[in-house]
């Protein structure tokens, strides 16, 4: 792993890893904001029997898992898709800035929804970076310059011989 993915992947996880902890410590403080979500599936899934309190835990333990495997690197892709996929519903339902008549609050969530925007481009980003075992791009692009030149060189030398 490059020097700049070992800091940035633990960066870009750790609000995800913070924001997962907090849900699992305080889900039943956090689960009206997750209401409107259990009412959804309901609407949709009237067999599914699910709690707001329980949606806030799940949501919770896929940051924490998530964020854990974006900041060491291992299946960094697929765990930034996911954070990215799971930040739709947590936007939408916790941060309504349109639902606010306080002009102090609706621009507090409207803060709150672009940061989320904002991480949700940086994870998709995240999820086109390379193999992380790879080499930097530029340091590759050098050396398959160098390799043609030594192909080039070795048919030269052929060539002549």
């Amino acid at each position: 792993m490059t020097l700049l993915r070992a800091v940035a992947r633990p960066l870009l996880a750790s609000m995800f890893f913070y924001g997962g902890v907090n849900s699992l410590r305080n889900a039943k403080t956090m689960a009206p904001k997750a209401q409107p979500v259990a009412d959804f599936i309901h609407r949709t899934a009237p067999d599914v029997d699910v709690s707001a309190v329980n949606l806030v835990r799940a949501n919770g333990a896929l940051h924490v898992a998530a964020a854990t495997a974006v900041a060491t690197g291992h299946v960094p892709r697929i765990s930034s898709f996911i954070l990215a996929g799971s930040l739709v519903p947590t936007t939408a339902a916790g941060h309504r800035f349109w639902n606010e008549s306080d002009p102090a609050a609706r621009k507090n969530q409207l803060i709150h929804f672009l940061k989320n925007l904002s991480m949700m481009g940086g994870l998709l980003m995240a999820t086109l970076d390379p193999d992380p075992h790879k080499k930097f791009i530029g340091r590759r692009a050098k050396d398959k310059v160098v390799e043609a030149k030594d192909k080039v060189a070795e048919g030269i030398d052929q060539l002549r011989s």
